[in-house]
């Protein structure tokens, strides 16, 4: 198996259990998983070290997926990390407006482990 501990992906989710679920289905293939349980906590991290890839969810109590997308967009520091939106949200304005504001790809939840791995390495150019 190959061995993908150089790369540190931030999984953003406001639901515990989301957290733990992605991050165990990413140990298996030893990413480095850092979590944030906010929108804000998730733009902290990013300044306090630059994810590989980022793992966001929409819905979110404090700054919701779309105003991160938004933010790590404006930001000429982070707008080239690649982000997966990961969320319970599947009406395609949903989807376009995450693409717009930057998403590489659209996951719904619940999340197939297999289509979760494709996607963080076809985004890291694996």
């Amino acid at each position: 198996m190959t061995d993908y501990s150089s790369y540190n992906i931030l999984i953003v989710d406001d639901v515990p259990l989301n957290l733990m679920i992605v991050s165990k289905m990413l140990g298996k293939y030893n990413f480095r998983v850092r979590t944030a349980d906010g929108g804000q906590k998730a733009l902290d991290e990013v300044e306090a070290e630059r994810p590989s890839i980022i793992l966001l969810d929409i819905m979110m109590p404090d700054v919701d997926g779309f105003e991160v997308l938004r933010r790590l967009g404006a930001n000429p520091e982070t707008r080239l990390i690649p982000v997966i939106v990961l969320s319970a949200l599947n009406a395609n304005e949903d989807i376009v407006r995450a693409y717009n504001l930057g998403a590489k790809d659209f996951i719904t939840k619940p999340i197939l482990m297999e289509k979760l791995i494709n996607s963080v390495s076809v985004n890291l150019n694996l």
